[in-house]
């Protein structure tokens, strides 16, 4: 298909007669109450409308009449009449009807011989692909008489009259010739008929797109009737949803929404039937808008109801065209505008993330890794303009004050000693054995068959994280290794920094795979529109892994059908037994709370057992060393009835994730206390407990519900770096696939490998049927 990227400019117009396009009978719009559609909401406002029928809508593709869609499109215009809208009607199809009448008394008037005698000279010429203009004006004569009676039959059933308009490009060129057909149009619709409108063809012998012409389609006609006549919309119906941001045979094609006069789009063939074509609309909806039509809708003729859906209940249903105004903001056409361009700028993202991994996939395993340590030293080797965009970002959220908190700023600052440890992981990820295609099952299914199941990259990925810049080298060397195409939306808070970073790292991918692997392999997503489109494009990403507070992973859950990945709170507890050594105790407790208190998996509640207070101080020397610390507690009821803390200390609630130096204290009187408080105020995240009986060890981690549980180590243990995986995306607190620090290992699935080894034949399911072969299910080993 050849298709053009255009910039519209509305329709051509005779250069003989300029002021026709804009040219408005006084009297008529006079009589038609001025309104503006600012939006889809206003649409159901209009008083008159054109509605212009395609030939692939009013035909079906042998030429016949599509008598369903036909009595659709005629009990909706119904509808609105009975709302009080006018309705002029522009209709193709006289030629394709035409068409099938001339073919038909053609083999009726011929006789046998003469078909024999065209047949052997090779001149048998089918009259239903004779396209010729001679032939095409016969047929629209032919073809007029039954269309105007079939549209008579079907508007009499809903007790409308109708009238016919047959016009060639003189009656709107010639000024005596305009006037009379304006008042004549205005006549008819003034005793309640629709008027049906369409190209005399019979006489006009229209050339098509030609310079000298007015109109060359339907399309055209319609949008000149439109502004004449004074309609305040257009509707378009063709054999398509709308206008799609790509050809919609493309992977992705989605409808835009919303159309601007300076929007570029890629404008395929046109259909097989009429001289129109989606290039022909979308001229002709930016031409009626600049001669004065508020508003153009191109919509599916073949969608049950669209009528009604567009103009009487204002459905988002096609493109609507529209004057791009200015807006108020979050609403109108600036922001529907924004909207369809963001959902463009989405898919292309996820498009290059998919084929720019399945050419790292195309590396092999010493080139990937390759790629990795060129990660690693483009990172140190850029530290300095790193840190230079990190300390904008820290200066801008420090003269924010308030408006960002202390937990927030101290995610936000990069460190030399942080990116040389960011360094140093994605080396260690380099060099772990290779992940992808791993095999991890063999099975013999029968003699000769083997069934191998081997891991695989997920996809395509979008990770959404907060302030953490650190977090986005991570979690792109994480994708590197395991293949996977990577899309990044990081917070406002870490613009510039993250920019710097991901400079960094696709550069270094480019250049260190000779260019066989783009820049889109990681794709920077900006601004909340492109999150909200990525977040529907389920056919284009695979997962989402949420990385922050609660918000922000209940927003994503709530806004998307794309699986997710990750954890809504970090809700750590430290339950400390009667058994438990208080140096150990004391020394877990800090360090869980105090290392990095911003972190998911910083300690935030204490829990001691009742039997703790009689263990020689144990309690009061832990709290004490939280105190020195320089943490604030807060008291549960419990600790407050026994006297470890004051009602002025009294706690909000029993589920917080505080993320800075606050932790919560409470008593329980025994174990299964708890876990039971455990299980109703944590988040299945980090659970430690510090004992030195191996029963009470035994039991807590066996009855804990979490995705980490620890014994006598501190909570912040609970992270990909620590466990030696190189880095991790995120921490995911659900059951299914991944739990816990989620690494390499959990940005791979699986798919499954048959292999028919037998040198004669190959397996058929019906050579089991039979008994040929049987079953044999061997397990064999992983070579």
């Amino acid at each position: 298909n050849e298709r053009q990227t255009q910039r519209r400019k509305g329709a051509r117009a005779s250069p003989q007669t300029p002021s026709f396009l804009t040219m408005r009978r006084a009297d008529s719009s006079a009589k038609l109450k001025t309104m503006s559609v600012s939006s889809r909401d206003d649409l159901p406002r209009a008083r008159r409308v054109v509605i212009k029928a395609g030939t692939s809508v009013v035909s079906n593709e042998d030429g016949r009449f599509s008598l369903t869609r036909l009595s659709g499109i005629v009990e909706q215009i119904a509808k609105l009449r009975e709302a009080g809208v006018e309705v002029i009607l522009v209709s193709s199809g006289a030629v394709g009807c035409g068409r099938r009448v001339l073919s038909k008394q053609a083999l009726l008037s011929s006789n046998f011989h003469s078909q024999l005698r065209a047949s052997s000279s090779g001149d048998n010429v089918s009259l239903l692909n004779d396209r010729t203009q001679g032939y095409n004006s016969a047929c629209a004569s032919a073809g007029q008489l039954g269309l105007m009676s079939l549209y008579e039959t079907l508007f009499g059933q809903c007790e409308i009259a109708v009238s016919q308009f047959l016009v060639t490009s003189y009656d709107f060129t010639e000024q005596s010739r305009r006037s009379h057909l304006e008042y004549s149009v205005e006549h008819i619709i003034s005793h309640g008929m629709v008027p049906i409108m369409n190209e005399n063809d019979a006489v006009s012998g229209n050339k098509g797109y030609t310079p000298e012409n007015v109109f060359s389609d339907n399309d055209a006609l319609a949008s000149i009737v439109a502004a004449q006549l004074n309609a305040e919309v257009l509707l378009l119906l063709t054999d398509v949803e709308g206008l799609y941001d790509r050809p919609p045979s493309e992977p992705g094609a989605t409808v835009i929404d919303t159309f601007s006069k300076d929007t570029q789009a890629e404008i395929g063939d046109k259909s097989a039937r009429g001289r129109g074509g989606m290039g022909a609309k979308v001229e002709s909806a930016c031409a009626s808008l600049e001669r004065g039509v508020q508003a153009v809708l191109i919509a599916s003729g073949h969608r049950p109801n669209v009528i009604v859906d567009t103009l009487m209940e204002a459905k988002q249903v096609g493109t609507l065209f529209i004057n791009a105004a200015p807006a108020a903001e979050g609403g109108g056409v600036a922001a529907e505008v924004a909207e369809a361009a963001a959902k463009t700028k989405a898919i292309d993202l996820a498009t290059d993330a998919r084929e720019s991994a399945r050419a790292l996939q195309a590396l092999s395993t010493d080139e990937r890794a390759q790629v990795m340590r060129a990660v690693a030293e483009a990172l140190r080797a850029n530290s300095a303009d790193i840190l230079a965009a990190n300390q904008i970002d820290v200066e801008a959220a420090a003269q924010a004050g308030s408006g960002v908190g202390s937990a927030l700023q101290q995610r936000l600052k990069l460190t030399q000693a942080k990116i040389e440890t960011l360094a140093t992981g994605i080396e260690q990820l380099a060099n772990m054995v290779e992940p992808v295609g791993k095999v991890l099952k063999r099975t013999e299914v029968s003699q000769d068959l083997i069934l191998t199941q081997v891991t695989v990259p997920i996809g395509v990925l979008l990770i959404v994280f907060e302030s953490r810049p650190d977090s986005l080298p991570q979690i792109a060397s994480l994708a590197l290794r395991s293949g996977n195409g990577l899309l990044l939306k990081g917070g406002k808070e870490a613009a510039k920094s993250n920019k710097a970073l991901h400079k960094v790292v696709v550069d270094a991918v480019f250049e260190a795979s000779g260019g066989r692997v783009g820049r889109g392999i990681v794709g920077l997503v900006e601004g909340r529109e492109a999150i909200k489109e990525l977040l529907q494009l389920d056919s284009a990403i695979d997962l989402v892994i949420p990385r922050g507070g609660k918000s922000l992973v209940e927003h994503v859950k709530k806004h998307t059908r794309i699986p997710v990945l990750g954890h809504a709170d970090g809700i750590c507890h430290v339950y400390v037994h009667p058994s438990a050594s208080l140096a150990k105790a004391a020394s877990v407790c800090v360090d869980a709370k105090c290392d990095y208190p911003a972190a998911c998996n910083a300690l935030e509640t204490v829990l001691f057992d009742e039997g703790c207070l009689s263990a020689g101080g144990l309690v009061h020397e832990v709290l004490r060393a939280l105190r020195q610390a320089g943490v604030a507690l807060k008291a549960g009821p419990r600790a407050i009835e026994l006297g470890l803390l004051s009602e002025a200390d009294r706690a909000e609630s029993l589920s917080v994730e505080y993320g800075d130096k606050s932790c919560l204290v409470e008593v329980v009187p025994s174990m299964e206390a708890a876990v039971a408080h455990i299980h109703a105020h944590g988040s299945s995240h980090t659970e430690c407990i510090v004992a030195e009986s191996q029963e009470a060890q035994e039991a807590f981690t066996r009855r804990v519900d979490a995705a980490c549980v620890f014994v006598n180590a501190s909570t912040r243990f609970a992270d990909g770096f620590r466990f030696g995986f190189g880095a991790e995306v995120g921490i995911s607190t659900g059951r299914i696939h991944a739990r816990g620090p989620v690494g390499v290992e959990g940005l791979l699935t699986t798919k499954w490998l048959l292999r028919s080894e037998d040198k004669e034949k190959c397996h058929t399911v019906a050579q089991f049927t039979a008994g040929e072969r049987a079953y044999t299910h061997k397990a064999l080993p992983i070579e």
